[in-house]
């Protein structure tokens, strides 16, 4: 048997450093739980064989929904292997266990709400945000590119790659940049 673990956060500024699974195979998604097409868990799921044990922090690490999170059981079942959850103290191993499954789908309904009182409180931000008036409606996130430095640079005949290399971002980044401001 051998135990690989899923771990994920929803962005690339979040640490997985509180998901500790121990010394083991890890596969980690820096991605929403709410998008299906996270790579690290279709390499995890290609991964896996017979009698491993997949071991995850919690139910709303590997899924925000009901229906996610019983198609990705099924599937690590349906390869004879196992998912334990550490912080529900959990373990799904494919046995049609009536216990079992009720535990999934309430554990599966709770995150699965309480994914939706997330993007219900952001809603309501957004619109108290909105309502202020026009002098401060809802834009985001902060820009964290200074569009002026970008500018002068380029302006000073710095090259797209040496402009993204000196600030440290993308160089799709900076043409999105450019072609603002030149619009």
């Amino acid at each position: 048997m051998t135990r690989i673990g899923y771990t994920r956060v929803s962005t690339l500024d979040q640490s997985t450093d509180r998901q500790d699974l121990g010394d083991i195979r890890i596969f980690e998604d820096k991605t929403s739980g709410k998008s299906t097409d996270r790579p690290a868990l279709k390499e995890m799921l290609a991964y896996i064989r017979e009698c491993d044990e997949v071991v995850v922090y919690s139910i709303d690490r590997l899924a925000r929904n009901l229906r996610d999170l019983e198609d990705i059981i099924k599937e690590v079942n349906g390869k004879g292997a196992s998912v334990t959850f550490l912080t529900e103290r959990l373990t799904f191993s494919g046995s049609d266990d009536a216990m079992s499954t009720l535990m999934l789908q309430m554990m599966g309904s709770f995150a699965q709400f309480e994914r939706s009182m997330i993007r219900k409180r952001q809603a309501e931000g957004i619109a108290a945000a909105k309502a202020k008036g026009e002098d401060s409606p809802y834009k985001g996130r902060k820009q964290s590119i200074d569009r002026k430095v970008v500018m002068k640079m380029l302006d000073a005949g710095e090259g797209m790659t040496a402009v993204a290399r000196a600030l440290g971002v993308s160089r799709q980044s900076i043409y999105r940049i450019k072609n603002e401001v030149t619009v």
